[in-house]
């Protein structure tokens, strides 16, 4: 059974809020462990509760310890070599967006010039705008070819 989606924002009641930073740290805590034994890595856990003076470490202290002060060793260049900061993730995000937007244009345009050529087909008449006689004619073009390769490929 699906779980309902959670709406984010701040938990007013204090029992209620300290609960539910109790069970997620919890549950955090175990998957880092299970992503740190499936995936052979080192993974370290904090959390500071509000108005807690100790964070919860995972998975020991002095393991943390040792965990941050190998990260804290590396070339800065190395430490920063995969991460990415908000900017870069949405350019990536819009860039991949436009390639899909673009994607679809093309698939669109391709069946409307399809369409096209089967009305012309059916019908016998040709379309009036000049634009869609020149996409027509690419369009054909194209088929034409392709079919010239596939014949060429089956008498071979």
């Amino acid at each position: 059974m699906a779980r309902k989606k959670v709406a984010l924002r701040y938990i007013r009641n204090d029992s209620a809020r300290q609960n539910t930073l109790k069970k997620r740290s919890k549950n955090l805590m175990k998957k880092a462990g299970e992503v740190a034994t499936l995936c052979n890595a080192k993974a370290c856990v904090l959390v500071y509760g509000e108005g807690g003076t100790v964070p919860e470490v995972f998975p020991s202290h002095a393991e943390a310890v040792a965990i941050l002060n190998r990260f804290k060793s590396m070339p800065e260049v190395a430490r920063l070599k995969k991460t990415m900061d908000q900017e870069s993730v949405l350019t990536q995000r819009v860039a991949k967006l436009r390639d899909q937007v673009q994607k679809t244009r093309c698939e669109r345009q391709d069946r409307e010039t399809k369409f096209l050529l089967h009305d012309a087909m059916v019908s016998g008449r040709l379309p009036g705008n000049i634009e869609e006689l020149t996409t027509m004619g690419w369009k054909l073009e194209l088929m034409l070819k392709s079919l010239g390769k596939r014949i060429a490929k089956m008498s071979r």
